[in-house]
């Protein structure tokens, strides 16, 4: 069974469960299925014809006889004995019609043969019964009953017993059958689950033996592998879980020795090379204080630095204000010329309109000094009548003359004002282009002064930010010189540590290979031999005045740097790490 997967065992024996589950399932209802279907029958055909009998009888037998007992002693009036009897006779059709329509057996058909005449005969003897209630004559009735009414409805009540009869037996009968049927599916049913329980007890202890016994034998190997044998075999079959856990569990075994055996391997190499990342630490930390002090000199001259690039930041802020404000003053100069270059032009026009007028007034002073010649030449003709005339003419002729010597004056003049008006507008216009490229000039400057004072800021943020960038690393140099020193006490604690895990992997077994693939040393060799190399290369590169090269500084930093950080939870990675510190002091960064 061990071929199969324990999911696949386990879903086979919950498979078979269901299928039993549902085969007693499908037993009980098709059980209740058939009790209900004999029940249904005995209540269609047994319970209801029955109880349709027993009304027919109990008609016959207490609406009719009773009836007429009763009116004969006098306990009920003869309409009253009329009614019951009417009753009786339309519950007695009713009853009778639906009893023949269920399904009738043979005995019942043979009964209702032999009931129809004796019924015939009651239903005379009842219409006869009827005649003696509607005459009232009780003498008559009480006759009537003892020699004809109960000789017709006595045969007629026992073939209702019979039939009624019949309906027991034959309910009886249904009854039984139902029992048995029971009795055969219960059977069936107890059959199936004693299988279904027998089933599951063969197949889960089997299952549950052969997984216990699995389970129990991957437990001693962890308990052994616990113990540090790794040494003890472990045999997997087949293809369920318990196999790939072995499996699993192999594959566990198999590289947890091959990394004790490089733990214990490489165990002394990390304590040898603890002692030369000491040895690196304490040069290394007199190292880091000379760059410490030559830092915070470099710092105190980038403060210097940044106050005088802040204060020409603040003066070129300044001298931009200034250039903004003259290029504002420049501008509201060259519209106030603009403006003057606009009025001076609506002067010229002015001017130009005005000797226009003037022009036709000399014309009209012409005109009129020719009209008052005309008059007086027309006076001298009229003799003594155009004399008076003569003269009006002749003052009109000097005020015409007046008018146009004035005219031409004042139109000597004007031409004179128009032409000095035009030389004003000309030398206006050569005062706004001249304020324009003054304007144009003035803001090239401040926008000059602008990327001047921009250039400014951003000097000075970036002086700012060297500054602080040389603070912290001050701060950072300072602060390396003080985890050297806990370096150099954590190399110390990882010899003890190495040691202590040489002893700590000393507990586990390994096989006769696993051990001889320890002794080389692996990784033991390098991390022996290349942390000597870091002091040395450190002292080669070291300057004549003792303060280190930054190649040196970093090689140093970064071979034993490593190892320190990661000694509590990874003793090999130290050994790793120092094999590239020679190399390290060759090349590797130039400025810090």
């Amino acid at each position: 069974m061990s071929q199969f997967k324990i999911s696949t065992r386990l879903a086979g024996l919950l498979t078979a469960l269901c299928l039993l589950v549902l085969l007693v399932g499908g037993a009980g209802l098709f059980g209740m299925g058939q009790s209900n279907a004999g029940l249904k029958s005995v209540y269609d055909d047994r319970v209801v014809p029955l109880k349709q009998i027993k009304v027919v009888a109990d008609m016959y037998a207490v609406n009719v006889v009773d009836a007429a007992h009763k009116v004969r002693d006098g306990a009920m009036t003869p309409a009253q004995g009329l009614q019951s009897v009417v009753d009786a006779r339309k519950s007695i059709d009713t009853n009778w019609k639906a009893y023949l329509a269920t399904q009738l057996v043979a005995e019942e058909v043979q009964l209702v043969e032999r009931f129809k005449p004796l019924q015939a005969k009651a239903d005379a003897a009842t219409d006869a019964l009827v005649g003696h209630f509607k005459s009232g004559d009780v003498a008559a009735l009480t006759r009537f009953a003892a020699k004809e009414m109960y000789p017709a409805i006595d045969p007629l009540q026992e073939v209702l017993g019979q039939l009624m009869q019949v309906q027991l037996d034959y309910a009886k009968a249904e009854y039984d059958g139902a029992a048995a049927s029971f009795q055969t599916i219960r059977a069936l049913a107890l059959s199936a689950v004693v299988l279904g329980i027998l089933l599951a007890v063969l197949m889960g202890g089997a299952m549950i033996r052969q997984i216990s016994r699995a389970l129990g034998n991957a437990v001693q190997i962890t308990d052994s592998v616990a113990q540090g044998d790794l040494t003890v075999p472990i045999h997997a079959r087949g293809k369920d879980e318990i196999a790939q856990l072995l499996g699993g569990l192999t594959t566990m075994r198999d590289n947890l020795a091959h990394v004790v055996s490089g733990v214990r391997g490489n165990a002394q190499g990390v304590a040898s090379a603890s002692a030369e990342i000491a040895s690196g630490n304490n040069d290394l930390s007199i190292r880091t204080e000379q760059q410490a002090s030559a830092l915070q000199e470099t710092a105190a001259s980038m403060e210097e630095l940044s106050s005088t690039v802040k204060q020409n930041a603040d003066n070129a802020r300044q001298a931009n204000q200034l250039a903004m404000s003259a290029s504002t003053v420049a501008g509201q100069g060259g519209d106030v010329v603009a403006e003057v270059v606009t009025t001076m032009k609506g002067i010229n026009d002015s001017s130009k309109k005005i000797a226009d007028i003037i022009s036709v007034i000399d014309g009209i002073a012409f005109q009129t000094n020719i009209l008052a010649l005309n008059a007086a030449v027309e006076a001298a003709r009229a003799g003594e009548q155009g004399r008076g005339f003569a003269v009006v003419a002749g003052e009109v002729r000097n005020l015409a003359q007046r008018s146009a010597e004035a005219a031409k004056e004042i139109k000597s003049l004007i031409t004179a004002s128009v032409e000095r008006v035009e030389q004003g507008t000309q030398l206006v216009d050569k005062a706004g282009t001249t304020m324009t490229e003054v304007v144009g000039a003035i803001r090239r400057v401040t926008d000059i002064m602008g990327e001047i004072s921009a250039a400014s800021s951003e000097q000075s943020t970036g002086v700012s930010q060297v500054g602080e960038a040389v603070t912290q690393m001050d701060q950072v140099t300072q602060q390396n010189a003080a985890l050297v020193e806990e370096m150099a006490a954590a190399a110390g604690s990882l010899s003890h540590q190495a040691q202590a895990l040489v002893g700590a992997v000393a507990v586990f077994k390994l096989s006769a290979d696993q051990a001889r693939a320890s002794q080389p040393g692996g990784l033991s060799g390098v991390g022996a031999a290349a942390p000597s190399t870091a002091p040395a290369a450190a002292r080669a590169n070291t300057p004549a005045g003792g303060t280190p090269s930054k190649k040196t500084a970093l090689a140093v930093r970064s071979g034993p740097a490593g190892p320190v950080k990661k000694a509590a939870s990874a003793p090999a990675a130290a050994a790793k790490t120092a094999q590239p510190v020679a190399a390290g002091a060759e090349d590797e960064w130039e400025s810090f």
